[in-house]
């Protein structure tokens, strides 16, 4: 299972060198606005420690991680929800994704131009914010037009709880709001609300991208762009896209971490910003532990057992009879499979079974 995350933004604010950091792929990075025409797309190893120390406990050599897709979409501008510049397409782009990453500029510097000739990051939030909520008007629009005439002389509870979740998308997005600012708790309406698949209804992570000349607490920008994202409740990172640029430079991981030391850093802001992109899709992982290899298998948080067996392969999930958890810190403290076993530690669970993060799990099938 490869959930997507896009990464946007106005033109030359540092979105595909934050790419290339995080990313096999190299995506074209110019001082020139749509550089990136089609969407840069890489599969994103997700950075676990765990992994590393279940391996030393069993002894292999083998490491499997968790993995995102991360798509470089090009520059939106003003006017995007119009086709200004290649704007439908880029909007479509952002269409296919499931969660957004939101670049702002929050540096100065002359030599990399802006396309508005100045920099504000909170108007630059503000016109990507306008063009995607001007994007999803024109779907919610197009849906009520269909649903009365449709419905015309037709009226029951399905089509009146569509036209009452359409209705409220209608309104707060006229009033210059995203659709995630509501939440629809009915299980009904959750659903419906969710099928739209709108632009403003992904869950976002804001990152301001400084230079290194600028430190967090003297950036006027961050403070500017916290206090606006405050209301939204969504999370924001602070990362150096050129130093982060060096860090990727370096080919071990040995050489990176004497740079990161050297720098006063515990990690680099990519493996921070992958993590918070894990989080976003609402993921959690479970392991497979094995001598021949570790794995880390994503699965989205609150799945149960029969939902996970599938995720690694469909007999798993077709012939399913139980699975066998550890808890982690339980592996980890005592050692080994044998040792957990001996210790009661070992538990026997059903299709039901809602998987926790963390989990090491052996399924049990028969096709």
């Amino acid at each position: 299972m490869t959930l997507k995350c896009g990464i946007i933004g106005l033109p030359n604010i540092g979105k595909s060198t934050i790419f290339n950091c995080i990313s096999n792929a190299k995506a074209q990075v110019a001082n020139f606005p749509f550089s990136t025409i089609k969407p840069n797309v890489g599969i994103i190893s997700v950075p676990d420690k765990r992994l590393t120390k279940l391996a030393i406990l069993v002894a292999t050599t083998k490491i499997i991680p968790a993995t995102i897709e991360i798509i470089d979409i090009a520059g939106l501008v003003k006017g995007a929800s119009n086709g200004e510049g290649l704007g439908n397409k880029f909007l479509s782009n952002i269409l296919e994704t499931d969660a957004i990453i939101h670049v702002l500029r929050c540096f100065d510097n002359d030599k990399i131009t802006h396309v508005n000739g100045y920099i504000n990051p909170i108007q630059d939030k503000k016109i990507v914010d306008h063009e995607l909520q001007m994007k999803d008007l024109e779907t919610i629009k197009s849906r009520i037009l269909k649903i009365k005439k449709q419905t015309k002389h037709i009226v029951n509870k399905k089509v009146e709880l569509q036209l009452e979740v359409l209705l409220k998308y209608e309104e707060i997005l006229k009033n210059g709001k995203s659709a995630r600012t509501i939440k629809f708790y009915e299980e009904d309406k959750s659903k419906i609300a969710k099928d739209l698949n709108l632009l403003t209804i992904k869950p976002i992570i804001y990152v301001c991208n400084i230079d290194e000349h600028t430190t967090i607490k003297n950036n006027k920008y961050i403070k500017a762009v916290n206090k606006v994202i405050e209301r939204e409740k969504s999370e924001l990172l602070v990362i150096d896209a050129k130093i982060e640029s060096e860090i990727a430079e370096f080919e071990t991981y040995e050489e990176r971490l004497f740079f990161l030391n050297e720098l006063g850093l515990k990690e680099s802001g990519i493996s921070r910003l992958i993590r918070a992109a894990y989080r976003l899709l609402s993921l959690e992982t479970f392991f497979t532990v094995g001598k021949k290899e570790i794995r880390s298998w994503p699965f989205l948080k609150g799945s149960t057992a029969l939902q996970c067996a599938g995720i690694i392969h469909s007999d798993f999930k077709k012939g399913f009879i139980r699975v066998e958890v550890i808890k982690y810190i339980d592996f980890i403290t005592l050692g080994s499979e044998n040792i957990c076993k001996e210790s009661g530690k070992i538990y026997v669970e059903g299709k039901n079974y809602i998987v926790q993060d963390g989990d090491i799990m052996h399924f049990r099938f028969n096709v």
